[in-house]
């Protein structure tokens, strides 16, 4: 039987910036990357969707990033693997008090825009972000891109790893998404991402936006939480998986 967890990004309203259907994406994915307060979020929304998440059997995971809620961790910043490490440790250590007070634990760490793509390629920030998390708790996994120095990084220092692929974003022919300030960037056609997403998990591959196509192995799907049609996409991408028998169920339980 195929099996896929589906991800998404939550937890990203702040203050009075509100996001409108986030707890009802938690009904609907496996997975939540709740963000921690440094590019999205606040202790409220922190308590709040660690709270609903736990109240529906959704594994919960950390989402750090930049210290930027400006630029909502998009941009990149320029800081020292030392200074990251302590801001991962910092932001994963506040949500896993949440969790804690609702019974449950952070069970793995996704790394938030442009942090995410700067841990993919640069060596020294992924080893220091992963001993960093080691020391934290040596059961937490990493979810990131598949061969990413994150990853091989994660595996050296003794964490088990995840791989993720995105459903609504656009690939380049290296396996690489194309930079949002790039047009098309962002999908938006709910039918042909829903079987882009049957195209990943049956066949592990995607179309890169040259047409050609990528090898993709995945153990995890994301969609966006923060995309307008975020709900239209996972139900889309549910109800394709469902019509071919696959199952979703968390990467890590």
């Amino acid at each position: 039987m195929t099996r896929i967890d589906l991800n998404a990004d939550l937890g990203e309203s702040f203050g009075r910036y509100q996001l409108n259907g986030e707890e009802e994406l938690l009904g609907l994915v496996t997975s939540a990357n709740i963000a921690c307060g440094f590019h999205a979020g606040d202790p409220l929304v922190m308590q709040r969707m660690v709270g609903a998440a736990a109240g529906r059997g959704v594994t919960i995971g950390a989402h750090p990033g930049y210290r930027d809620l400006v630029g909502f961790g998009r941009r990149e910043l320029g800081a020292s693997p030392a200074e990251l490490a302590a801001d991962v440790t910092y932001q994963v250590g506040a949500l896993d008090g949440f969790c804690r007070a609702a019974g449950t634990r952070v069970r793995y760490v996704k790394l938030h825009g442009a942090l995410y793509h700067r841990a993919s390629r640069d060596r020294d920030v992924a080893k220091s972000v992963s001993y960093a998390l080691r020391q934290m708790d040596s059961d937490l996994v990493v979810l990131g891109p598949e061969g990413s120095a994150l990853l091989t990084a994660a595996t050296e220092t003794g964490l088990d790893v995840a791989r993720e692929a995105f459903v609504d974003r656009a690939y380049q022919p290296d396996g690489q998404l194309v930079p949002r300030s790039e047009p098309g960037a962002v999908l938006e056609d709910i039918e042909a991402i829903a079987e882009r997403a049957l195209r990943m998990v049956q066949d592990h591959y995607v179309v890169a936006i040259d047409g050609t196509r990528c090898i993709v192995r995945a153990d995890s799907l994301c969609v966006h939480g923060d995309g307008p049609n975020a709900i239209a996409i996972v139900r889309a991408v549910r109800s394709r998986f469902e019509a071919e028998g696959i199952t979703l169920a968390p990467f890590v339980k």
